[in-house]
C-alpha cells in the first residue's frame, strides 16, 4: 500500500512541476520579448509547447489526441474570425502547415 501512495505522490509532484514549468517559461518568454532576444523567445515558446503536451499526457490526453484538439481549436478560431486570423491569416497558415506535415 505504501508504494501505491508513493506512486500517486510521485505523479502529483510531476504534474505540479509541469505546471510550474509552464509559468516559468511564460516568465522567460516575457523577459526575452522585453529584451527582443529572438533565440530566447523561440526557446521559451518551444518549451511551453513541450510542457503543455507532456502535461496533457500526464492528465490523460495522448499526443495524437492533443494534436487533433489543436487542429479542431484552429478550425474554431478560423470560423470565429479572431483578430489574428482576420488581420493576418495566421490560424489558417498554421493549419495549412500542420496538414502539409502529415
Amino acid at each position: 500500500m505504501f508504494s501505491q501512495e508513493s506512486d500517486i505522490l510521485h505523479k502529483l509532484r510531476l504534474i505540479e512541476g509541469l505546471k510550474a514549468d509552464l509559468l516559468t517559461e511564460v516568465g522567460k518568454l516575457y523577459q526575452a520579448m522585453a529584451h527582443n532576444k529572438r533565440e530566447a523567445i523561440g526557446d521559451a515558446l518551444a518549451q511551453l509547447i513541450i510542457s503543455a503536451f507532456v502535461l496533457g499526457r500526464r492528465l490523460g490526453i495522448e499526443y495524437p489526441e492533443m494534436e487533433e484538439i489543436v487542429n479542431t481549436r484552429l478550425g474554431h478560431n478560423i470560423k470565429q474570425e479572431t483578430e489574428t486570423e482576420r488581420w493576418f491569416g495566421d490560424m489558417s497558415e498554421y493549419r495549412r502547415y500542420l496538414r502539409q506535415k502529415r
